[in-house]
């Protein structure tokens, strides 16, 4: 087909389109249909943990419908999942620019801001989710969070309260991180015995919770009472047997309790797993703090030699 055959083809679907409204209404819905079907592909996607092919599929998603508010909060998610911070930030906003009573892209802009250490941004996006749904239990526990980061613990607490008052509405999966949260704003506050309780309430409501585990350990051995912080640090280990921090503090609590060859080979698995992930510097401090108990026994050895 020549050029000119094409113009005037062309013209010819522009002027049907325009003396014929029905059409056009068609091809619209035709649209939307489309930007639907790869918004649900790219969701599907998404829960798959397929993150970057679930972008792909949202961003054809805005190819064919530019202001699909969904589509931009939902790829925000995505952006979340794969720590793209910035551009997660960028798609809530646009998300919000077309849909400013959009909580979901709040919650997550929120969350992109918190993770950037940017907290005061964090709490005045959890701020307006609040203003837009003051019945939500995640806006008061991430704002709760936030203040965390910023060592506003009593306002913290406040905001962990509000969330356990939507009790009927929050599943225990949630209700174990608010409990958790909380005891850590208590032991920050070195108000042991209450976040005790708080620990205790995780690992009432999800026995497998090695995070509760590891925070009522801490709080053992706040307290000084390292036998118990062994326990605890023990069962992080077996629930997460490559984590590096339980190794690290249960081989430090075995060590104030004379066990030094316990707390050798504690401090050995440690250094190995920070290691393997990758984490330099806890990795070094470990290995020096390892040589000086190392030091230390052979030092307590010579003397009961002599």
């Amino acid at each position: 087909m020549t050029n000119f055959w094409r113009f005037l083809l062309s013209v010819f679907i522009a002027l049907f389109l325009i003396l014929t409204p029905n059409a056009r209404a068609s091809s619209l819905a035709i649209a939307q249909t489309s930007s639907r079907n790869f918004l649900d592909l790219g969701v599907s996607q998404m829960q798959g943990g397929n993150y970057h092919q679930a972008i792909e599929s949202f961003n054809q998603a805005i190819k064919i419908q530019s202001d699909f508010a969904i589509a931009y909060s939902d790829r925000c998610l995505a952006y979340l999942h794969l720590r793209d911070y910035h551009q997660a930030i960028a798609d809530c906003t646009q998300a919000i620019n077309f849909t400013p009573n959009n909580i979901e892209a709040y919650l997550s802009r929120g969350i992109a801001y918190y993770r950037q250490r940017d907290f005061f941004a964090a709490i005045t996006d959890y701020n307006r989710a609040i203003a837009l749904k003051p019945f939500d239990f995640r806006a008061y526990y991430n704002r709760g969070v936030a203040h965390t980061g910023l060592g506003n613990y009593l306002e913290a607490i406040s905001d962990y309260n509000r969330a356990l008052t939507q009790i009927s509405q929050t599943p225990n999966l949630f209700l174990t991180d608010i409990y958790n949260d909380r005891g850590l704003a208590y032991l920050k506050l070195q108000n042991l015995e209450t976040a005790m309780l708080d620990f205790n309430r995780a690992i009432r409501l999800d026995s497998q919770d090695y995070r509760a585990y590891f925070n009522r350990a801490c709080a053992y051995g706040s307290n000084g009472d390292d036998f118990d912080a062994v326990r605890d640090f023990s069962q992080v280990i077996k629930l997460n047997s490559k984590n590096a921090l339980a190794y690290l503090n249960r081989g430090l609590a075995q060590y104030r309790l004379g066990y030094y060859q316990s707390a050798i080979a504690d401090l050995h698995k440690a250094s190995e797993y920070f290691g393997n992930q990758g984490q330099k510097l806890a990795y070094e401090k470990t290995l020096d703090l390892l040589k000086s108990v190392q030091q230390q026994l052979q030092f307590v050895t010579e003397i009961a030699l002599l």
